[in-house]
Parts: structure tokens; C-alpha cells; sequence
């Protein structure tokens, strides 16, 4: 006769890996409240009214593939913060290239030609 209990054993083992591996597909499905891979802290002013504030939390409450561009802020060079989001693309590498786009625009728009280039502080 056949021991029951390495059976059940068996399946419970088997169950909990499918817990395990399942679990996981649900977070991967939903970026939202995720900052991504940070390759900067953006400089934040800290105004919820300021533009790059409320584009830099809606790339955070975004649900799917997002970046955040702006300009690095120094004490000594920076008199001013640029920025530019792109939310919900089909992939990360659109994301950023769409993100690096607007936040160039954003220069363009004011003639800036002095400080710090755009560049990616985050996507996911």
C-alpha cells in the first residue's frame, strides 16, 4: 500500500507554486503606482499646481509603459525645470523616445539655450 501523505504532500507543494507563479502575473499586468527604473531623483518643487509635478505623478499613477523626461537641476546652472511625460505607450523604448520629444519641445517652445539637456529621470 501507497502512503496518502507523500500525495498530499505532493499537491500541496504544487498548489503553493501555483499561488506563487500566479501572483506574479497579476502584479506584472498594472505599472500603476510604480516609479519605474530611476536613473535620477527628479527635481520636484514640491507645488502639486506646477506642471512637471502633476506630469511626473500622472506618469507614476500611469498604468502601463511610461517615461519622464526633464531637465537635471543643479544649484549653481538651473533657473528653471523642463519636462516632458508620455504615458501608456506600447513599450518602454517608445515611452522614452516619446517623453525625450516632448520634453524637447518644451525647450524649443521657450527658446531656451542655456542649461542642462533633456534626459530620461524614469520609466517603467
Amino acid at each position: 500500500m501507497r502512503s496518502t501523505n507523500s500525495g498530499r504532500a505532493a499537491m500541496a507543494i504544487l498548489a503553493g507554486l501555483l499561488m506563487i507563479t500566479s501572483s506574479g502575473f497579476g502584479v506584472a499586468g498594472s505599472l500603476a503606482g510604480s516609479e519605474g527604473d530611476k536613473r535620477f531623483p527628479p527635481y520636484l518643487n514640491g507645488d502639486p499646481k506646477s506642471p512637471c509635478t502633476k506630469a511626473y505623478k500622472a506618469y507614476v499613477a500611469a498604468t502601463g509603459h511610461s517615461a519622464y523626461a526633464t531637465t537635471p537641476y543643479s544649484r549653481v546652472v538651473s533657473l528653471y525645470i523642463l519636462c516632458g511625460a508620455r504615458l501608456n505607450a506600447p513599450s518602454q523604448k517608445m515611452a522614452e523616445e516619446l517623453a525625450m520629444k516632448s520634453c524637447l519641445a518644451t525647450r524649443a517652445h521657450y527658446k531656451v539655450t542655456n542649461g542642462g539637456a533633456c534626459e530620461i529621470a524614469a520609466s517603467k
